[in-house]
């Protein structure tokens, strides 16, 4: 019987290696201060450009603004989900729209898949909300020194 269950066992992680599983793994990514009492970290949006991102365990989603949304709509590499009102920081309401992308890389070495995303008007700075942070399952902040850990990791790293 328990030989049995070994062999099942066995068979069933040949199978996810086989059918593309993708292996996952935890990260600690450092975050950098710039003295406002607010971390940073370095991320791209589905492989773009390397952005600065906004650490906001208060942001229900992680945010582009609508000039990074320009080239990732150019590229059909953002699809529309919905739209939602958010409450800004100083308390006025604007309509979000909320599109799926297929991938954020969080500091070079954190890839995390099929994350939803607000985006906001203007200039505004990205930000790495729950919506992202929910995705990595786990999280942990350090603060000496100021670092992020993450758990669901894709194993494909690609430096930043």
């Amino acid at each position: 019987m328990i030989r049995t269950k070994q062999l099942m066992i066995f068979s069933l992680v040949a199978f996810n290696a086989v059918a593309g599983q993708v292996e996952t793994y935890s990260e600690k990514i450092p975050l950098y201060d710039k003295g406002a009492a607010t971390f940073y970290v370095n991320g791209r949006v589905n492989e773009g450009e390397e952005t600065e991102f906004m650490v906001d365990t208060g942001s229900g989603y992680s945010t582009i603004n609508a000039q990074m949304f320009e080239a990732l709509s150019g590229s059909g590499k953002a699809t529309y989900i919905k739209s939602v009102i958010g409450v800004m920081a100083d308390g006025s309401e604007i309509s979000m729209p909320i599109y799926r992308i297929s991938s954020l890389n969080i500091g070079g070495d954190c890839v995390i898949r099929d994350i939803e995303i607000a985006v906001l008007p203007g200039k505004t700075r990205p930000i790495l909300g729950l919506s992202a942070l929910k995705k990595a399952a786990l999280f942990s902040f350090f603060f000496d020194p100021p670092a992020l850990s993450l758990s669901n990791c894709e194993a494909k790293r690609t430096k930043i």
